[in-house]
């Protein structure tokens, strides 16, 4: 999606100052101590994984979010949604998850001529595409279909992290696998995606902090380039220590690190996203917590 319309050109110049100067760390702060949205004991949602996604309408804020309960089995990955005001206060939708029938993980929405588009994950992190007309009740439009550059579906294995975006007819998908890569494919009709390039547009390192694994959160159009952030992690064991960072590109196919981690290594925070208040951007992340930072006054 596009740079929020209020005053472009300034949030965009914002945007690089801020978020991708060396010094990333140190403009930001925790906006509060205690999370926005962490896990019940006891409820479906005891734990909060991986990422979820923000998305703000006009006065209101929606967060899609996984939940589970480590204690019921078989373990199953839910959706769970909630509503805020001011994304700072965030309160829960119904007395149970939007969607339980089915693996519902790592999910990020796009809005797109007045349908909700998730892309997530489902079981054995295999990506799916899931629609739904208010962003309450969704339906399963199944498994992505991705193909390499020949045609031929791609190897067998985990494929996830999806991030769907929409540009000028078509729709792109940027999907990791393994944390070992991130991945560029295309799509004319959200049912067959073909790889730009069968090799990723974004591998982990050089810097230690990043050089295991990796996998990209969030990409937006902001001004005249897009903007992603990742989160990656250095670690050779679990449990592994991830921090969020960022890249920008200019054809979502040749990527440049910009800055150091948004956040300290010892912090393990990870799953972020930039959102865009009407005012400044903000940093949330949303595993295994959801937690903001705003840029220091």
């Amino acid at each position: 999606m596009d740079c929020c319309s209020v005053r472009v050109s300034s949030v965009c110049g914002a945007v690089r100052r801020r978020w991708l100067g060396r010094r990333s760390q140190s403009v930001l702060s925790r906006s509060v101590e205690a999370p926005l949205l962490a896990g019940r004991p006891g409820e479906w949602d005891a734990r909060i994984r991986e990422r979820g996604w923000i998305l703000r309408e006009g006065g209101e804020w929606k967060l899609w979010y996984t939940g589970y309960d480590p204690d019921r089995q078989p373990v199953r990955m839910s959706l769970g949604y909630a509503t805020s005001r001011d994304g700072v206060s965030w309160e829960r939708v119904g007395g149970g998850p939007l969607v339980s029938d089915y693996w519902v993980e790592d999910m990020m929405v796009v809005r797109h001529e007045g349908r909700y588009y998730m892309f997530s994950e489902g079981l054995n992190d295999q990506a799916q595409l899931m629609t739904s007309a208010d962003g309450v009740k969704w339906h399963r439009e199944g498994t992505l279909d991705v193909r390499l550059r020949d045609g031929r579906p791609i190897p067998p294995g985990p494929f996830g992290t999806p991030n769907g975006l929409y540009r000028d007819g078509r729709w792109y998908l940027l999907y990791e696998r393994r944390d070992l890569g991130v991945w560029l494919a295309v799509s004319e009709d959200l049912k067959t995606w073909t790889n730009v390039s069968d090799e990723p547009v974004i591998v982990p390192g050089p810097e230690p902090w990043c050089s295991r694994m990796i996998a990209m959160n969030q990409v937006q159009r902001v001004g005249d380039r897009y903007v992603a952030v990742l989160h990656g992690t250095g670690d050779s064991e679990k449990p592994r220590r991830w921090v969020p960072y960022l890249a920008e590109s200019e054809d979502l196919l040749t990527w440049k690190r910009r800055g150091q981690p948004l956040r300290p290594v010892m912090e393990n925070r990870s799953s972020g996203m930039l959102v865009h208040d009407g005012a400044e951007w903000r940093l949330y992340t949303t595993h295994d917590r959801v937690d903001l930072y705003r840029p220091q006054r």
